[in-house]
């Protein structure tokens, strides 16, 4: 499946494609935001008013795809949490009002499914409509049903994407948990960091893919996951992704990792940078978009933009350039929590 167009609204200038001119946004905070654009452009306000952040980034990224296609046949979104700022407000209102009479807003903009079925309604799109809600594997779950639905002939062109917010209270929880540094650390030595946490991030970036377009930015060649691995099952699931794909490990000539700054998660990386594909090309991308749960999706948009040959931002994302080899062929490889690992293969 190619990827024919895109969008991505993320704490970098994406959305007008600033950053592919080399414009990078520095940011020096425990929380890396997006920068919105002017939404009521093209949603209308009485829309706008009632959508949580989660609904505008991803409707803000899709709609003008959806527009641009009106013959998209799917809509699979993938979103560890969804709206859940709204979420919250409407369990705090059953409190409040002692289960009495609701408001249905919160309730119906707080489902994870609320951007995709946004998207279908404004281009009344009445085809397959689905939502992963896979923690850190969402986006590669919503990408391994677009291979398949390609696979099966079902769709010709589907719109495909990664959504995430931060909300007071995912944040919370996530920081309690100690998935956040406690210290400000800048985005130029965040994966340089020794100390355990990261900083957290949001975004939303969505594509539409076609089945064999004249045209595209990239190929979507396949996608693994694998849950709780030792290091061998680490290792026998890449090697399934790339013999599946007749590849050796020097086809992979560039590795896209998931570095946080987080010491207790980057013996992952290091592993398969050192160990397993070795003589590739390494870049990172969580110094742009802060890390979360569906950050994947990011780097998939930076890749796709990597093997259309628009390089103006690659000073910003080499993390160790190993090798003056071509991007032709870009491995993605991302997990949250040392738990759900994820690998997503590109390629011109």
């Amino acid at each position: 499946m190619y990827i024919t167009d895109l969008k991505a609204i993320s704490p970098q200038l994406t959305y007008d494609n600033e950053l592919l001119e080399g414009k990078k946004t520095t940011h020096e905070d425990q929380v890396y935001n997006v920068i919105e654009p002017d939404y009521m452009e093209f949603i209308p306000k009485g829309l706008l008013r009632r959508m949580g952040r989660a609904i505008r980034m991803g409707v803000g990224a899709g709609l003008p795809l959806v527009k641009a296609h009106s013959d998209i046949d799917a809509v699979v979104i993938g979103t560890a949490n969804g709206g859940l700022e709204d979420c919250i407000k409407f369990l705090n209102q059953i409190v409040e009002y002692d289960e009495g009479v609701l408001t249905p807003t919160n309730f119906v903009q707080s489902t994870p499914n609320a951007v995709a079925g946004q998207l279908a309604l404004m281009g009344q799109n009445r085809g397959y409509n689905t939502t992963y809600t896979n923690g850190g594997l969402a986006f590669e779950n919503a990408v391994l049903d677009a291979w398949l639905l390609f696979r099966e002939n079902a769709v010709d062109k589907l719109l495909l994407g990664g959504i995430e917010e931060i909300s007071d209270y995912n944040y919370n929880i996530d920081s309690l948990a100690g998935h956040y540094k406690n210290e400000i650390v800048n985005d130029e030595d965040l994966l340089s960091s020794t100390t355990k946490g990261t900083v957290c991030g949001e975004g939303a970036s969505l594509f539409v893919l076609e089945k064999a377009p004249a045209e595209y930015y990239a190929k979507i060649e396949d996608v693994e996951q694998i849950t709780y691995p030792t290091e061998l099952e680490f290792d026998d699931c890449l090697e399934l992704l790339l013999s599946r794909n007749n590849l050796q490990v020097d086809d992979i000539d560039t590795i896209m990792l998931g570095y946080n700054g987080d010491s207790r998660h980057t013996p992952w990386y290091t592993h398969l940078e050192e160990h397993l594909i070795p003589n590739a090309n390494v870049l990172s991308f969580k110094n742009l978009s802060g890390d979360y749960r569906t950050c994947s999706a990011f780097a998939t948009w930076l890749s796709a933009h990597l093997l259309n040959g628009e390089k103006a931002f690659l000073p910003h994302i080499e993390l160790r350039k190993k090798h003056e080899k071509e991007i032709s062929r870009i491995l993605i490889y991302n997990h949250f929590d040392e738990v759900r690992h994820g690998f997503i293969l590109l390629s011109k």
